[in-house]
């Protein structure tokens, strides 16, 4: 059964840092690229940061540069998005997925990340 396990969101201060974690199981995690995705109410879902099925390339959505970091364990199965000086147009949920050019693509359910005073 495959899953993939977001944690790591909560309320955070304007200014703050969240370090957001995503557990999947039930595929082979290291044949797959991972993405951070987000939604905020009223708005589209956003791609906000990519990495590779290695971990040796990443991209981030301009609203992210210079503030988030994604990295991966292939090891333990797990993509983190450490988020630093946190903006309340940040807010929104955030969802991993899993992405292969040739298999099924998989979805968490979601963490909710709120950055307010």
């Amino acid at each position: 059964q495959v899953q993939l396990v977001e944690s790591g969101g909560g309320l955070v201060q304007p200014g703050g840092s969240l370090r957001l974690s995503c557990a999947a199981s039930g595929f082979t995690f290291s044949s797959y690229a991972m993405n951070w995705y987000r939604q905020a109410p009223g708005k589209e879902r956003e791609l906000v940061a990519h990495i590779s099925s290695t971990g040796g390339s990443t991209n981030y959505a301009d609203s992210a540069k210079g503030r988030f970091t994604i990295s991966r364990d292939n090891a333990k199965s797990t993509v983190n998005l450490q988020m630093e000086s946190l903006k309340p147009e940040d807010t929104a949920v955030y969802v991993c997925n899993a992405r292969h050019m040739y298999k099924n693509e998989y979805w968490g359910q979601g963490t909710q990340v709120t950055v307010s005073s």
